[in-house]
């Protein structure tokens, strides 16, 4: 079917695109980072372990560990918590790809259970029967910022003696049962990518309550150097070190830091103005057949990381894909997340994964969009995402 996504009174308003994200950063990221340039640090230095102490405290746990990336993050914890050659670490499909290759970089087996169709999130049921006497840890995904369900997953991890590494890319702010994710698991890996709800430009962060595994976790992520390598170039410090394993080169620098330490100021404010619109959304669309809005479970607190439409494909003219179409012809930018792991080609090549081995997911990924969801956006831009969506169900129902 040829896409008309012009209709009758012509498209939108709008002089510019809207994309999926815009970062929002100030006039005060702008002068911490001119303040670091001026400095004597630019790498790893005050400004990092400063974001990381602040980090700690927002989140409520005992330790944060800066890194480069949420991808660090997840690979440092795997090496940190000793899961390697032999061993099977049970997680989701419906993620980002990293979350999956970087167990197979620690040369262990992904094993991929099925989501539930409502949240997105990994099945706790489903777990369970995947667990055998290789099967060393499990990591949740946090999908689009709704916790997954932590109570179930922490218990069964305990009955089976499992580590819990979760994959809290979306879920800054998030909470569980009135506790903050970053507090649960044996260790969290949280994005500062761009798009995320703050950013560092690219980076990341592990929080933990262990203070071995913090030790652990900063030597891996800096060659595996046994002292911080600025203290060695500080009035306290000394040339002295000592490798004692074959480490990475993972650590934030201090201009990243720079970013991080007033974007956390800013995160209550920005997630209050994610709810909002979150919120105005939801009501907008209430009244729609055609598409179906976040599900949000009512014992948790989203950071609205996302929000996903799902499409109700029955009840309208066109695809997943054709709607994403009709949407940029309006000047919207959307997104989908995620297409699943098994349907990659490396994936489905190396391990044989086919169309029907995980049907929530793939049910979820032919019917999701993800909308623009960011504190930037004003009223008028909330306005014509909702209106954009209206008119075109509009045309193209049934």
């Amino acid at each position: 079917m040829k896409i008309i996504p012009v209709i009758e009174g012509g498209k939108l308003e709008r002089s510019d695109f809207l994309p999926f994200n815009r970062p929002l950063l100030g006039q005060e990221e702008i002068e911490e980072v001119v303040d670091t340039l001026n400095s004597d640090w630019l790498t790893t230095g005050p400004k990092t372990h400063l974001f990381e102490e602040e980090f700690a405290k927002y989140i409520g746990c005992k330790y944060a560990v800066a890194v480069n990336s949420c991808t660090a993050a997840l690979h440092i914890s795997l090496t940190a918590l000793g899961i390697g050659k032999g061993d099977e670490v049970i997680t989701t499909p419906y993620t980002f790809v990293s979350t999956v290759n970087v167990i197979l970089q620690r040369g262990a087996m992904p094993v991929l259970v099925d989501i539930k169709p409502d949240t997105f999130n990994i099945n706790p049921d489903l777990i369970r029967e995947k667990i055998n006497d290789k099967t060393k840890a499990i990591i949740p995904v946090h999908f689009g910022g709704q916790p997954c369900e932590m109570g179930e997953i922490m218990k069964i991890a305990k009955d089976n003696n499992l580590l819990v590494i979760e994959d809290a890319a979306h879920a800054i702010s998030a909470e569980y049962e009135d506790r903050k994710i970053g507090t649960i698991g044996d260790a969290t890996s949280f994005s500062f990518y761009p798009t995320k709800n703050m950013t560092t430009g690219e980076g990341g962060m592990v929080t933990t309550n262990d203070e071995k595994l913090r030790e652990r976790l900063k030597i891996w992520g800096l060659h595996g150097i046994s002292k911080d390598a600025w203290r060695r170039y500080s009035a306290e410090g000394s040339w002295y070190y000592e490798v004692v394993c074959p480490g990475y080169k993972y650590n934030m620098t201090d201009i990243q830091a720079s970013l991080g330490l007033h974007q956390l100021e800013k995160l209550n404010r920005f997630q209050k103005r994610r709810e909002e619109i979150a919120k105005v959304y939801d009501e907008a669309f209430s009244d729609l057949e055609e598409i179906e809005t976040p599900f949000v479970k009512s014992n948790i607190k989203p950071a609205w990381h996302l929000y996903v439409i799902k499409i109700v494909s029955e009840k309208l003219k066109i695809n997943r894909n054709q709607f994403i179409e009709a949407l940029k012809a309006e000047n919207i930018g959307t997104s989908v997340h995620f297409i699943p792991v098994h349907l990659h080609p490396y994936y489905r090549d190396t391990y044989g994964f086919k169309r029907g081995d995980f049907p929530n997911a793939e049910y979820a990924f032919e019917r999701v969009i993800s909308l623009p969801l960011f504190p930037k956006m004003n009223d008028e831009d909330v306005k014509d995402v909702i209106e954009a969506v209206r008119k075109i169900i509009e045309y193209y129902k049934k």
